[in-house]
């Protein structure tokens, strides 16, 4: 028995790349068998275990119970020997095109001697992040570096800027209600239908950074990704909707917003003229409501939350910064959603209930009860059971 296996975690639903890691049946070094249990991972519509797919050593184990991981992370390798040594990416810079096909071909300085996984390589590849002063004393996950975020600088040279580029952001003079959408999947295109709605914006382009070949979506030119932000800016463009819906991965529209605000975008809320707000509710920047939601007497929304389609907030909710509520979902009087929480189609909350940041609650779930942070709560079921 030699050489070694990659365990990596699988995609359990397409919209859902993010899983739990509900239980963990192993130790670092720990010999196994194969289909010996490795983990129980969970997301809001499945439960599922990972197992050895050979005899081995269960060496690099990235992560522990509790921690959230995406599709594609490497949870762990399955050596044929106790020593065998994961590899190691050693080069002060390099050309990630010439590695493998996962990778977008732009260049990153990273530490001497850091490890990092595949997916999270990638990540800092699509983010522009400069990786130069990450710890090379853990494995680098895609997790670990979202929340390391805040610390990282972007890094984008000038000549992949110009390489990048779909359209050239017209030289004129822009009014004051010009707009920039980020983002051009479903949900930017909902946004869109959502600012034409209002016909107050003028939206100028479109940035998104993974978008390979379209130059226009629903009539609309594409600037680019986050590298043509600066040069909006100094074309007197203002304004900027965060159209990155976050369902997947949440944590990616966090970063959105933390890119606009420090480029100096202001991101005004969207209201669409079918939904209803009472007077007393409190509606911070960055918020999007859409058609044919209700919202409550003296609700307080904070920054950046989604209230979709026909969904109802009662009185008395908040909804602290980056809350999704999906389309039919309904919260009872002085329900308390935590920062980063999402809350699934037809979901219904009871009244004065906490739910804990960071926690995914699965379609037609009803929360009866108080719901600890960066829970999993799965489709169908009742909480607490």
């Amino acid at each position: 028995m030699e050489g070694s296996t990659t365990i990596t975690i699988p995609l359990l639903n397409p919209n859902e790349r993010e899983v739990s890691i509900a239980a963990l049946h192993v130790s670092e070094g720990q010999k196994v068998t194969k289909r010996d249990p490795i983990c129980t991972i969970e997301t809001t519509k499945s439960v599922a275990d990972i197992e050895a797919e050979r005899d081995g050593y269960i060496l690099n184990l990235s992560f522990k119970q509790g921690d959230f991981a995406n599709a594609g992370d490497i949870l762990c390798y399955l050596a044929g020997s106790p020593t065998w040594k994961p590899p190691v990416i050693d080069n002060e810079s390099i050309s990630v095109s010439n590695t493998t096909q996962l990778y977008t071909g732009k260049e990153l300085k990273i530490s001497n001697g850091l490890r990092i996984t595949k997916p999270a390589l990638k990540f800092a590849q699509e983010h522009n992040l400069n990786l130069e002063n990450l710890p090379t004393s853990e494995m680098i996950t895609k997790e670990r570096l979202i929340s390391m975020i805040d610390r990282i600088e972007t890094a984008m040279p000038q000549d992949k800027e110009r390489k990048m580029r779909k359209n050239q952001i017209p030289r004129k003079e822009y009014n004051t209600n010009a707009l920039i959408v980020y983002g051009g999947g479903g949900h930017g295109k909902a946004v869109i239908e959502l600012i034409r709605a209002l016909n107050i914006y003028e939206i100028a382009g479109i940035l998104d950074d993974g978008i390979e070949n379209e130059t226009e979506i629903m009539g609309i030119p594409v600037f680019g990704g986050q590298e043509v932000l600066p040069e909006a800016f100094d074309r007197g463009i203002r304004l900027a909707v965060n159209a990155v819906g976050g369902i997947g991965d949440i944590k990616i529209r966090s970063i959105v917003f933390s890119n606009l605000l420090e480029k100096g975008f202001e991101c005004p809320s969207i209201i669409h003229p079918k939904a209803f707000v009472e007077p007393s509710a409190e509606i911070n920047s960055g918020v999007q409501i859409f058609p044919h939601a209700y919202i409550g007497s003296e609700v307080k929304i904070n920054f950046g939350a989604i209230i979709n389609t026909g969904a109802i907030i009662s009185h008395d909710c908040v909804l602290d910064d980056h809350v999704n509520i999906s389309p039919g979902a309904i919260l009872a009087g002085m329900v308390h959603v935590e920062k980063g929480v999402l809350i699934g189609m037809g979901v219904t909350v009871n009244l004065g209930v906490n739910i804990g940041e960071g926690t995914r609650i699965g379609n037609g779930a009803t929360i009866k009860g108080e719901v600890p942070p960066k829970s999993i709560i799965r489709a169908g079921t009742v909480w607490p059971e």
